[in-house]
């Protein structure tokens, strides 16, 4: 293979991507094909989440270096990945979404941003449209005191994103994350299943210390819905709204919580209403009613993070951040 350079190329050798992969035959070729022919090519691991349509099958037969394992079932984003990561033995692990194809430069330049970053966690990747290539999908991802989580630049031009920036956290879509923190925080919440997982351990890496990032020029294009099937669904709008409310009750102290009560009871109605003008209001409730039973679940309870007084800055910092990211989200 040969780069757009002319140059040979050249193995990471403390890079894998991990590529969880659930149904994905549309994608998937275009995806490790875009790998393979990068300017810097990694590990690469694919864990197949019980798919039916052989997209694992594809993936084994026409890409033999590719690692793939398999599970009999659908055991969700964050159980996958997190089988990934156990089985990398490298540095840095990079989350890519089956429905992506990359850049060429595109491992070269996440590997490179976090290298520079002693104190990044992750560093998230410019994910653009796949249909629409001049917008932008995701420049980071920001949380604010609403509770909501929301992209940053979605639907905007793409040169409107043209510089490095600092983030609330990557979005686990195509990312670089530094592995050891991993030891330090834990993997991925299994709770999640799916949705809001990327947030949750952006959130927990800031707690510790650590800062994610956004770099622009690593650029990966994005299908997106390839597996919930559109932007609102029942499956996706349940999920979130549970995950949500967990989301909340993990990784706030409860002053925290008591601090931003207003404006969180706030973001959950005007939820309510947008989702009920969908028709979509009372599977949205569903899911605020079973984020509550997982609050107050076993499960639920042993992964709240619970309060340091050493990390008190880091709380003050992200509390600040989560107040400016309502003014954010509002413009």
């Amino acid at each position: 293979m040969a780069g757009k350079t002319g140059k040979a190329m050249k193995k990471a050798t403390d890079v894998t991507v991990i590529i969880p992969n659930y149904n994905g035959i549309k994608y998937v070729d275009a995806c490790l094909k875009s790998l393979y022919e990068g300017s810097l090519v990694p590990e690469v691991i694919m864990v197949d989440n019980g798919s039916s349509d052989g997209s694992a099958d594809l993936a084994e037969k026409k890409y033999p270096m590719c690692k793939i394992v398999r599970f009999e079932e659908n055991k969700g984003f964050c159980r996958a990945v997190n089988e990934g990561i156990r089985r990398a033995d490298t540095e840095y692990v990079i989350l890519l979404n089956n429905d992506t194809a990359v850049d060429k430069e595109f491992v070269f330049r996440l590997r490179k941003a976090v290298r520079g970053r002693k104190d990044a966690f992750s560093v998230g990747a410019k994910m653009l449209s796949m249909r629409e290539p001049g917008m932008i999908d995701d420049a980071g991802d920001l949380y604010c005191a609403l509770g909501w989580a929301y992209a940053r630049g979605k639907g905007k031009s793409r040169e409107n994103f043209s510089r490095p920036a600092e983030i609330f956290a990557a979005c686990a879509g195509a990312a670089i994350y530094r592995k050891r923190v991993f030891d330090m925080i834990g993997c991925f919440d299994e709770n999640h299943f799916a949705y809001l997982e990327d947030i949750d351990i952006g959130y927990r890496a800031k707690i510790s210390g650590f800062r994610n990032y956004f770099e622009p020029e690593a650029i990966v294009y994005h299908a997106g819905s390839a597996v919930s099937g559109s932007r609102y669904n029942e499956f996706k709008v349940k999920l979130s709204s549970k995950n949500s409310i967990y989301l909340i009750y993990k990784n706030m102290p409860f002053l925290q919580i008591c601090l931003n009560s207003f404006f969180l009871l706030a973001g959950i109605l005007a939820k309510l209403v947008f989702f009920a003008k969908k028709g979509l209001g009372r599977v949205y409730l569903r899911g605020i009613g079973e984020g509550i039973g997982l609050c107050l679940s076993q499960k639920g309870r042993s992964r709240k993070v619970r309060f340091r007084p050493e990390r008190l800055g880091n709380y003050v910092r992200i509390q600040l951040e989560l107040w400016v990211n309502i003014g954010r989200r509002i413009m």
